[in-house]
């Protein structure tokens, strides 16, 4: 016989976790200008993100905590507390908009850290748009974007993950369509060293070598470039092997570094020279970090 009260009993249900995909960022160009009175550089940059990236999922909880859990290819080496920027940017929307519930997130890593594509930005970013939903908060975009910024300068681009014009600390944003870029196959390579931005900067010579001119594609190959790319070469030597090798691969029609580096992109005409190079990567160096992807749309 059942028990008298098992009917009556509540039923607990866990509604399913909501998604949002971190996209990898990747720096077609970098031009560092002046030095601002704030510290920071005036910097120049055309943003793409690929359509791959890391994993976020979570859902709101009524406790008011903030919870985290990390796994993936590269989880073991990154915290799920107060440094991780996702609980940093988790705590912090949640103290802006006065949001008594909490949430459980988890953060499946699939990007290396301190690789110069945006993984800790695009993870924040990635947060503070799935929290919006997860509380059905009502936030204006520029507001939402000015809170970005306080977390990183490219968490704000992150945010909207389109192709985009960067300017200034990472505040002036431009959408922007370039002919040919728009799902164009793309490989990023990394070859397993950490190259935090701040010694890159320390070696950066100082010179302005003038304006990003990229209104084209052929002008952002021809006239574009990364100037942190030889201060990062001097810290990790290992930068210029991945380059040369990207380089010599058929149907390359751009091979740069991305952000402070280490990791290094080429863009192909179509998909099937990417995947031969990612073979031949591979079999080459497989100790080095791949992802055959495309640009984001």
């Amino acid at each position: 016989m059942p028990h008298p009260e098992a009917d009556s009993a509540p039923v607990v249900t866990v509604a399913d976790p909501i998604t949002e995909i971190a996209y990898a960022k990747v720096n077609l160009a970098l031009h560092v200008r002046r030095r601002r009175d704030d510290g920071y550089h005036e910097l120049e940059s055309l943003f793409v993100f690929a359509e791959d990236g890391d994993r976020l999922s979570g859902f709101a909880t009524d406790d008011g905590m903030i919870a985290l859990s990390v796994d993936g290819p590269f989880g073991a080496g990154l915290g799920n507390g107060a440094g991780n920027l996702v609980s940093e940017a988790a705590t912090k929307l949640q103290a802006f908009l006065g949001e008594r519930r909490g949430a459980k997130l988890h953060l499946f890593k699939s990007l290396p850290v301190a690789s110069g594509i945006g993984g800790g930005s695009a993870d924040a970013a990635a947060a503070l748009r799935l929290l919006v939903r997860l509380w059905d908060a009502s936030v204006d975009q520029i507001v939402l974007e000015r809170l970005a910024l306080e977390l990183g300068s490219d968490v704000p681009a992150c945010l909207r993950s389109v192709t985009q014009r960067v300017t200034g600390r990472g505040e002036g944003l431009e959408a922007c369509a370039i002919e040919g870029l728009s799902e164009r196959p793309m490989l990023l390579v990394n070859p397993g060293v950490a190259v935090p931005t701040g010694p890159v900067f320390a070696v950066w010579d100082r010179k302005d070598r003038g304006a990003l001119v990229a209104g084209r594609f052929d002008e952002l190959v021809k006239m574009g470039r990364n100037d942190l790319e030889n201060p990062a070469i001097a810290l990790a030597p290992v930068i210029s092997d991945v380059l040369a090798r990207l380089r010599s691969q058929a149907g390359v029609r751009l091979a740069r570094m991305s952000g402070s580096g280490a990791t290094c992109f080429a863009l192909f005409d179509d998909a099937a020279q990417r995947d031969a190079a990612t073979t031949n990567i591979r079999a080459a160096h497989p100790d080095w970090w791949t992802m055959a992807t495309r640009i984001k749309g």
